[in-house]
């Protein structure tokens, strides 16, 4: 499947096309599930669902949003509600994963930007 960089992927409904991401953790941010969910909670008022070693849960235009631990990284995978055409739900989604990403990995965004353009010059 097509890998689109994280800076093509401005709205979570984009990152539809992608199968899955994973983010490095900054230092001194323990890659373990129970603080992940706990990242989850804080961010997204929704049930969270543990599938095996997997947190799985759905908001706003997520159909489904999965988060799990591989390679020594936090892998995400999203899947996005397509019927959902309301600008205010799209945005509000995409800061909430955004404050997400952030919360759990300790990068922002443009952080998490460079660390992918360093991933892809190796």
């Amino acid at each position: 499947m097509l890998k689109i960089p994280e800076r093509l992927c401005f709205l979570p409904a984009i990152k539809k096309m992608i199968a899955m991401q994973e983010y490095t953790l900054k230092r001194g941010y323990k890659l373990d599930l129970e603080r992940i969910h706990e990242c989850l909670a804080e961010s997204f008022p929704a049930e969270i669902k543990k599938n095996g070693d997997k947190l799985v849960m759905s908001y706003g235009i997520f159909k489904t949003l999965t988060v799990w631990i591989q390679n020594k990284k936090m892998a995400v995978d999203t899947e996005s509600d397509t019927t959902v055409k309301d600008d205010e739900t799209i945005l509000e989604t995409n800061k909430r994963y955004r404050d997400f990403l952030y919360k759990a990995t300790g990068y922002t965004a443009k952080e998490r930007l460079k660390k992918a353009k360093e991933e892809v010059s190796k």
